[in-house]
């Protein structure tokens, strides 16, 4: 495994924790293998385990997820109720 900037993995982390990407589909997109960022995952963990900035920066990235799949589960409840709406309108015609 190359070098890799803490940038770098810092973004491979948030990827995971945050918008929930499968190691196996970053490892693919990125190039890097799976136990690269299952090991940089790990470590990062650990340090929110000594760290109350890394902690808070953690809470962050699973409240984002967690406002992700509500957005994505309202977008769809809305797309549906769309598509309702035009059906019975036909209906009423």
């Amino acid at each position: 495994m190359g070098h890799y900037t803490k940038e770098f993995k810092q973004k491979m982390v948030r990827l995971h924790i945050e918008e929930s990407r499968s190691l196996q589909s970053l490892s693919n997109e990125f190039n890097v293998s799976k136990s690269g960022i299952s090991n940089w995952v790990k470590r990062y963990r650990e340090e929110c385990q000594s760290s109350p900035a890394a902690q808070d920066e953690y809470d962050l990235m699973k409240e984002n997820q967690q406002l992700r799949k509500r957005l994505e589960e309202a977008e769809k409840e809305n797309l549906f109720l769309k598509k309702a709406a035009a059906f019975f309108a036909k209906e009423v015609k």
